[in-house]
């Protein structure tokens, strides 16, 4: 139409602008001739929409290509559907674009019918072993969740029967009153949000198209999980209302303490008592490993209570990856309680031929006694 007047004119803005300057210039414009700022003026009413129009336009990038190539003419005869739609210029809609930009939130112009809502996410508490842990496992769970209704097949309606569109919100899922300056927007009470509302509700599910049963899972545990380690089955959720997607649900693990182990990452501890004369002489010992091997672990000559010594690769498995951790043995040098005469006669002996230099640090701790006590 030669008689429209072009947008980026009403917009007071240059054809190359970005759009922060078309949106703060809309800001301005909207500003100024809004008709609660200008006392009813018919001819900022008009300016108004006219503004409202030319930013519902060149906000959108596909519709202003259109405009820049053809002009009005690309939204003529339905070429674009045109810009007013559900609450378009003409019911002030594009406030929110402003409320946006002050506030820095949405709500009150883009208006649309809600997406449908999806299922809830689950979650399940799994409790395994640290040998489960180290090799991996195999398992079933049985939950209790929503699924969608066998009868309706999750639409909510009973079967030979359908929806209609909301006659509170005219199928827009919200509803929408002008208090003076503001546009206050909210969800349908009536289809709270979806727009549509069922006309026989099913019996089975009373609308929900979702229904409560018991479900068997099979869940795969990698080898080398840990403590909080999370396994996500996606769409194994609560199913969404009528027909909406499923949600995931996510598996929690915790593993049991075990009797001899204990983890940090991938490395695994554990402590073996040693008879002191397998300290003070060194020799061997055999640790069970979680692999089911027997790893054997020299005992260096007068080691001490409390030293480590590491055995490369004998720990947990990297989960999703290669290689294995350590295993690491922790010395306790244990004191014999109960001996033989002949045992008592030999320790006798041998305490007879003591130097001092057999035990360095004893004989360290008590000379600094002697040297505190001045004796």
């Amino acid at each position: 139409m030669s008689t429209e007047v072009d947008f980026y004119e009403l917009l007071e803005i240059e054809r190359t602008a970005d759009a922060a300057t078309i949106k703060s210039a809309y800001r301005k414009l909207a500003m100024k001739y809004h008709p609660d700022k200008t006392g009813g003026c018919i001819d900022s009413e008009a300016k108004f929409k006219a503004v409202s129009q030319a930013y519902e336009c060149l906000k959108d990038p596909q519709k202003r290509a259109a405009y820049d190539r053809f002009g009005h003419a690309a939204f003529q005869n339905g070429g674009g559907g045109g810009f007013n739609g559900r609450g378009g210029a003409g019911g002030f809609s594009d406030l929110g674009d402003i409320f946006e930009t002050i506030f820095g939130q949405g709500g009150f112009g883009g208006g649309g019918r809600q997406a449908q809502r999806r299922g809830a996410d689950l979650r399940y508490d799994l409790e395994i072993t640290l040998d489960e842990a180290y090799h991996g496992k195999q398992t079933e769970i049985e939950i209790e969740v929503s699924a969608a209704c066998d009868s309706c097949e999750g639409s909510g309606a009973q079967p030979g029967t359908g929806v209609k569109t909301c006659g509170t919100c005219q199928g827009h899922g919200q509803v929408r009153a002008q208090q003076g300056f503001f546009v206050v927007e909210r969800t349908c009470p009536s289809c709270h949000g979806a727009g549509q509302v069922i006309e026989s509700p099913c019996r089975s599910c009373r609308g929900e198209g979702r229904v409560d049963r018991p479900k068997t899972l099979s869940v795969n545990v990698p080898a080398g999980v840990d403590e909080g380690t999370r396994i996500r089955l996606s769409g194994e959720g609560e199913a969404g209302a009528r027909g909406a997607p499923a949600g995931d649900l996510y598996i929690f693990l915790h593993v049991k303490r075990h009797a001899l182990f204990e983890r940090d990452g991938t490395t695994l501890f554990c402590r073996a008592p040693v008879s002191f004369t397998t300290a003070a002489l060194g020799g061997c010992i055999e640790v069970p490993g979680l692999d089911g091997q027997r790893h054997e672990i020299k005992i260096p000559t007068g080691i001490q209570s409390g030293k480590q010594i590491r055995q490369r690769g004998a720990g947990m498995p990297v989960l999703n990856g290669r290689g294995q951790g350590d295993l690491v043995i922790q010395v306790d040098v244990e004191t014999p309680t109960k001996l033989t005469a002949k045992q008592r006669e030999l320790l006798e002996a041998f305490r007879e031929t003591e130097t001092g230099e057999e035990c360095p640090q004893s004989t360290g701790f008590f000379s600094k006694l002697k040297e505190l006590w001045g004796d």
